[in-house]
């Protein structure tokens, strides 16, 4: 050849290292060796032609530079019709080894050739071409192996000694054949040779056929939503250390774990894919609950969750028309790629399973896993696979115009007025009427030059005819367009516009800010507000500053108890809501009155009403006179309080009083309590519990603290009252403040507090029995009695006149005992 041209080749050779990796071809879109090529593409160091990786990943990067690019990859339809691509057939050194050692092997039906002329059809649109086999053709149609090829020892295996060969002899024609009629240009023997692709690297393929699950130890959670992923540094032959990232767990539902030989080698696959716009598979887990499938971690959500958030994602200041078209620019990236890959095809795209990470970067997930998930059959779903199943790359593509349309119209998937039910809209996609074909509505009217644009790029996408639907190769062209027209370049520059987006946005975020500041305040002061209503104001704070609240020892504190007579009583002739209700509407009217005075309600236990003043803040010897006062707005409050379940039945209530030392603190973790100890509780309690019905019993440590103040109280000596525990002690009624208007309720004459309890029955029945119309619709009311047992008494009740303890209580023994 070199006698022939007279030229001067000079090469440049650039090498890296490759130490780091532990096999050749990566596999990775982060390519050291893309890097280098680039970059003496940039810095005009290559001459007129570039000898190209041999790499689909890498071919695919550098398939759009200007300069021509000899490659001798094998790569998918994506590096298709280039102009400054050119392959060689695919492996070029197997192939070149097949015909060399061919032509000098001498074979039973074959003789050494010194030449041979190869021949390759013009019209051929693949240049897909397989080594390995050769073969003839029979008359029906079917090849017969004749010899095999072993690439990794260069060797010819004969498979057939004596093949049916059409020749004189019954063996292959010489290399130079007959010339019959005399010309210059010999007459060639058609001899057919088809070459299949049978690869030899058998620790690839043993490889690719194995499978191991991640050590679950590697999983640890990140905190309390994420979990993370140990692994090894890149570098960690020379530094051996690991870190940990991100991921999220999706569970597996079709398999038990052992995957057959295709899911092995499918997953192999995924492990092999690494680009910026897919999710990084980093394997499986096998927990005893399940098997889960370890990606890559886009903390963002999915796409749908993006277009549906209004509020953080705003279409005026956050998703223009400049970042919706750089997310569709994203995903058509993705799929680009992941269709020149060995993955082929996603087959279940849709907005869901398209994530966004923290840098707003758009990335598919949930591609492959063909041999381990069936197809999707929903709205994204092209109509030929609704009609007869399968996967496509062009129903990928009519996926993506579904998507497109949810990114331009930030509207449901496969919006349309015309229909809202999900199931309808497959069902008009897959069977159309006539030769209107059911597409998501497009406003073609009102909308601008871009959006037309994109509208236009859409519905070709959507069509229903699969062969005229582009691939993404020309999408990402057509949207790079509709991008660099969507501003002039003759009056804004690049860096204007990436300004002009970070002033808006800073402004959006500065607005964004403020408002959830100020919903975190409302929240906040709500939450202030729910825990002051359950602690003590100085209890919360000290919660909130410290977590803990010490207990203390307050020197003289008053403390209030009250609860209902005949509470049982009533209880037993009411329902439980009836209960319920009667209890919060007299509850509420007494937490209306303590907002009058210096008080801290303690709890309600039943019909226990227990409250405090002089603690946690103290207030001096104000706490006798808060509670005093208290005391007899309550007693005022229940002589004119009605029952809503039993119209016509009195209310009574025992109060008791009393004034003494006590220790108070929070107990418990799971809903703390402020609860007080000490002697002076108990006493508060007996008295209550010896006091009479519609009463205020007050100790004497209670009206020793009263007399020392201003206010002028009017009380009436009860005498000596035997407390348990305690013994005989003085007390005294509380009746009311000096120049003060109390409406306080007469209390009834209680001698005989059986005999109160009585009388009380025998009013709430005839009162039921009143409201129901007879007694038959009284005894079928649900009471929380098991049984009612109603008691025979032979006094009248016929009458509306009162009761004689209503008559004002004259007695000559004030001694009351329990």
């Amino acid at each position: 050849m070199t006698e022939d041209l007279n030229f001067t080749l000079t090469a440049t050779f650039d090498g890296f290292n490759t130490s780091a990796y532990k096999r050749q071809g990566c596999g990775s879109s982060t390519c050291e060796g893309v890097a280098i090529l680039k970059l003496l593409h940039v810095t005009g160091e290559v001459g007129c032609v570039m000898l190209g990786p041999s790499c689909t990943y890498a071919t695919f990067q550098l398939v759009d530079l200007s300069i021509p690019i000899i490659s001798a990859g094998s790569f998918g339809l994506s590096c298709d019709y280039k102009t400054n691509l050119t392959r060689i057939l695919p492996p070029a050194r197997k192939i070149s080894a097949l015909f060399y050692h061919f032509i000098k092997e001498s074979l039973p039906f074959k003789d050494v050739w010194k030449q041979v002329y190869v021949y390759k059809k013009v019209i051929n649109a693949s240049e897909d071409c397989f080594c390995g086999k050769v073969r003839q053709p029979s008359i029906l149609q079917l090849y017969q192996t004749l010899v095999m090829f072993d690439t990794s020892r260069n060797k010819t295996i004969v498979v057939d000694p004596n093949p049916a060969l059409p020749w004189k002899g019954n063996r292959l024609p010489h290399d130079e054949p007959d010339n019959p009629s005399g010309n210059d240009v010999p007459h060639a023997h058609p001899v057919y040779f088809t070459c299949l692709n049978v690869r030899q690297n058998r620790k690839e393929r043993l490889r690719q056929k194995k499978w191991s699950h991640i050590d679950p130890q590697l999983i640890a959670p990140l905190d309390e939503r994420e979990v993370s992923l140990k692994v090894r540094s890149p570098m960690h032959q020379l530094f051996p250390t690991s870190y940990f990232i991100p991921v999220i767990l999706k569970e597996l539902k079709h398999t038990d774990g052992d995957f057959t030989e295709d899911q092995r080698i499918e997953l192999n696959t995924l492990l092999c894919i690494d680009y910026y716009n897919l999710t990084k598979f980093y394997g499986t887990v096998k927990f005893e609950y399940g098997v889960f499938g370890v990606f890559e971690l886009c903390q963002r959500g999915s796409l749908r969750h993006i277009l549906n958030d209004r509020i953080s994602y705003p279409d005026d200041t956050f998703m223009d028309m400049e970042f919706k078209i750089s997310v569709m620019y994203d995903i058509a990236k993705g799929m680009s790629y992941l269709h020149s890959s060995n993955i082929d095809v996603h087959g279940r795209l849709k907005s869901k399973n398209c994530v966004v990470d923290n840098r707003m970067v758009v990335k598919i997930t949930d591609f492959g896993w063909h041999t381990i998930l069936r197809p999707g059959r929903d709205v994204w779903t092209a109509p030929e696979h609704l009609r007869k199943g399968g996967v496509s790359q062009k129903g990928d593509v009519y996926s993506y115009a579904i998507i497109a349309h949810e990114i331009i119209t930030r509207q449901a998937p496969f919006y349309t007025l015309d229909c809202s039910d999900p199931t309808e809209k497959i069902h008009r996609v897959q069977y159309p009427s006539g030769m209107s074909f059911f597409r998501p509505d497009l406003i073609f009217d009102t909308a601008s030059d871009t959006e037309l644009e994109l509208y236009k790029l859409i519905r070709n996408c959507w069509d229903e005819d699969p062969e005229r639907r582009p691939d993404f190769k020309k999408i990402e062209l057509t949207l790079g367009k509709i991008f660099s027209n969507l501003h002039n370049q003759a009056t804004e520059t690049y860096m204007d516009n990436l300004i002009r987006r970070l002033q808006m946005y800073s402004r959006t975020l500065e607005r964004l800010v403020e408002e959830r500041t100020a919903l975190y305040k409302a929240e906040r002061d709500r939450a202030d507000r729910l825990n002051f209503m359950l602690l003590p104001g100085p209890v919360v704070r000290s919660l909130k500053e410290t977590g803990r609240v010490e207990p203390e020892l307050f020197e003289e504190v008053t403390i209030y108890f009250s609860d209902i007579v005949g509470f049982t009583t009533l209880c037993h002739y009411s329902t439980p809501m009836e209960v319920v209700d009667m209890l919060n509407d007299i509850y509420k009217n007494f937490d209306g009155i303590l907002d009058h005075h210096d008080v801290y309600k303690v709890e309600t236990i039943g019909d226990a009403y227990m409250v405090a003043s002089g603690l946690p803040k103290r207030n001096g010897t104000r706490h006798a006179v808060d509670i005093a006062h208290m005391a007899l707005d309550i007693l005022a409050l229940v002589g004119t309080f009605e029952l809503q379940h039993l119209p016509g039945i009195p209310l009574w209530i025992r109060i008791g009083v009393h004034s003494g030392p006590c220790a108070a603190g929070v107990v418990g973790k799971k809903m703390p309590r402020y609860c007080l100890f000490g002697d002076t509780v108990n006493t508060a309690s007996r008295m209550e519990s010896t006091g009479l019905p519609l009463r205020i019993h007050v100790s004497q440590s209670t009206i020793n603290i009263l007399q020392r103040t201003d206010c002028k109280f009017e009380y009436e000596k009860r005498g000596e009252t035997y407390l348990k525990g305690k013994g005989k002690e003085m007390t005294y009624w509380l009746t009311g403040v000096t120049g003060g208007k109390y409406n306080l309720p007469t209390p009834p004459t209680a001698e005989n507090f059986q005999r109160l309890q009585q009388d009380l029955a025998e009013m709430i029945v005839f009162s039921l029995e009143k409201r129901a119309g007879g007694s038959e619709g009284f005894e079928n009311r649900t009471t929380l009695s098991a049984k009612l047992r109603r008691r025979e008494t032979n006094s009248s009740l016929q009458t509306d006149s009162q009761p004689e303890y209503f008559h004002l209580a004259v007695t000559d023994n004030p001694n009351t005992y329990l």
